[in-house]
């Protein structure tokens, strides 16, 4: 294992605290000061039925915006917890991966809203007279907007994993353990990190929705900045809609320059390749923390250790099982664990479902759903192939630059983050002065919450392209569709296909907002199956919200079989590096 050697002059440094670790200390006491008083926040009593009053003036929003950021990183964290657990079980576990692949595709095409319609009530009765409740459901909703892609990505990354790198780890005898922090999650963490954004970009999608709930005939909200833009909306109150709008770039262009930029420039050093790079992402940020006295003591004195320890019991356990390098018997155990898990879930709504829709089910509504899922359907497949002819050269181009990747990056962040179905009244403005059907235009209002999938793991493809192949494609004097037949799309090809999956499952969510428009006093509905899922969870109907839900997850698990598993299967045995 490689052992990090100090010299005398890196110790001294280190040991010396300066303006970097006052920066560092200040930054952790405000963040840990801010969670508490969320917390504190959280507790405080919520009786049903009130309305809960949120403050439009300017004044409100940095509180407001703060608390949003704590529920978005909360998710984001427990988004990453499942990512690992759940990729690294589906990718070794051969049988649980038949179920748990499939059943992803099903959570990820399953709406917000329809997450909501299940969840808010148990997380209310779960903490009664408390807003707790709710900010767990909150918390919950965003969490289903974010983990999936990044699921998929860590999924997909341990699929196409170069069989040298195994070869390695199997003669140098690394436990399981070892595996997974130096060789598998180094090896997916460029497209961890860029499905990362763009599932936090997804979080920020749908706050409005996790904040200012609407399900079931009730009405609760939480303080935030979703709940702001909604009553902002709501009122009319142009003036509030642009200091949100103002609110929502400056944190996001906050959020990018202190913590995205910096786990970006990190991420470079998994690059797989031989040769260095000559221009690589950098980060002020990232500077302060790698000269820190404070940074460099804890991982000295905290981290290193606890790393050591890990290492020790895992290979004590190891032995004493008797299991392979690879880990097979703990992904063995966690897939039957969650398997486990799964199929009571799955049993309990499903006969919750059933004893909801009793008698009321009817052939008549299955068949309308079912169509209206076909057009539906339609949509979509037209968004992932229109988002990849625009979005693909772009994103290569971004990914192959460093340069440019550095001045597109907080650009392209902005308009992932950003909420798009803040944007949809101008655009449903367009539509109502020039007469455009919303049957065609939902098109343009998907396209504008799903594009970024492909986009960002484009530039994921391209950004972990080995230096070394793109000097030899230079030495070769590769040029144009040559270039790109034989280099670029190629390599960038695995991560195409898990941006288009991802791209198709966000569609699907997405039309429960882009399908139903209102500007004004008109009222633009597109038929579908987004539309008629929105307006089964306004009124409350179980048997059509069931229905809508159980024939959405049909056609993603069709579309899954048809044609996403054959492009994983491609991808995974003609495009990996190795």
């Amino acid at each position: 294992m490689p052992v990090a050697v100090y010299t005398t002059k890196d110790l001294r440094s280190q040991s010396r605290f300066g303006w970097r670790d006052a920066a560092v200390f200040v930054a952790l006491f405000a963040v840990l000061y801010g969670v508490l008083h969320v917390i504190h926040g959280a507790r405080t009593p919520f009786i049903p039925g009130r309305e809960t009053v949120i403050d439009l003036s300017p004044a409100a929003l940095p509180g407001y915006a703060f608390r949003s950021l704590v529920r978005m990183f909360l998710a984001f964290f427990a988004s990453i917890v499942f990512t690992l657990v759940y990729g690294y079980v589906a990718a070794y576990n051969k049988r649980a991966e038949k179920v748990m692949v499939p059943l992803l595709d099903i959570l990820q095409s399953v709406p917000v809203l329809g997450f909501l319609s299940v969840t808010v009530t148990g997380f209310m009765a779960l903490f009664p007279n408390s807003a707790m409740g709710l900010e767990c459901a909150s918390v919950f909703a965003i969490f289903t907007g974010q983990a999936w892609n990044m699921t998929f990505s860590f999924y997909h990354s341990l699929k196409i994993l170069p069989r040298e790198l195994r070869e390695a780890a199997t003669v140098y005898r690394l436990t399981w353990w070892q595996r997974f922090t130096k060789l598998e999650v180094p090896f997916s963490m460029i497209g961890l990190v860029w499905n990362g954004m763009m599932s936090f970009g997804g979080g920020w999608f749908f706050l409005a929705a996790s904040e200012a709930i609407t399900v079931l005939g009730k009405d609760p909200k939480l303080p935030g900045i979703g709940s702001y833009m909604a009553v902002a909306i709501q009122r009319g109150d142009n003036g509030a809609i642009m200091w949100a709008i103002g609110t929502m770039v400056l944190v996001v262009i906050t959020v990018d320059q202190l913590f995205w930029r910096p786990v970006v420039a990190w991420s470079q050093k998994f690059k797989f390749e031989q040769t260095e790079s000559a221009n690589e992402p950098s980060s002020v940020v990232l500077d302060v923390l790698r000269n820190s006295a404070l940074i460099g003591w804890a991982e000295r004195r905290v981290f290193a250790p606890l790393a050591g320890w890990l290492d020790r019991v895992t290979l004590k356990a190891e032995q004493s099982s008797g299991a392979g390098p690879a880990g097979k018997a703990a992904a063995r155990f966690i897939g039957v664990v969650l398997l486990g898990a799964l199929t009571l879930a799955a049993a309990f709504f499903a006969a919750k479902g059933a004893l909801s829709i009793g008698s009321h089910l009817k052939v008549a509504l299955v068949v309308h759903v079912l169509g209206l899922g076909f057009l539906t359907l339609a949509r979509v497949l037209v968004v992932v192939v229109v988002s990849t002819l625009i979005w693909t050269p772009i994103g290569v181009r971004i990914g192959f630059s460093p340069k440019l990747a550095k001045v597109a990056q907080p650009l392209v962040q902005i308009g992932a983050s950003f909420p798009a179905n803040l944007v949809f009244p101008l655009v449903v403005l367009a539509f109502v002065r020039f007469h455009v059907d919303l049957n065609w235009g939902s098109i343009l209002l998907l396209m504008l919450g799903t594009q970024w999938y492909i986009l960002f793991n484009v530039i994921a493809g391209a950004m972990s392209v080995p230096g070394d192949l793109r000097e030899a494609a230079m030495v070769f004097h590769l040029k144009g569709w040559t270039m790109w037949r034989t280099l670029i799309l190629p390599a960038i090809f695995p991560a195409w296909v898990t941006g288009a999956l991802t791209a198709a499952g966000g569609a699907w969510n997405a039309s429960i907002v882009a399908e139903v428009a209102d500007w004004g006093h008109n009222h633009l509905v597109a038929k579908g199956l987004g539309a008629f899922l929105a307006e089964s969870t306004r009124t409350g109907d179980w048997p059509a919200i069931i229905v809508s839900i159980a024939t959405m997850s049909a056609f993603v698990v069709a579309l899954n079989r048809c044609l996403w598993k054959p492009l994983y299967a491609i991808a995974e045995e003609r495009y990996r590096l190795g």
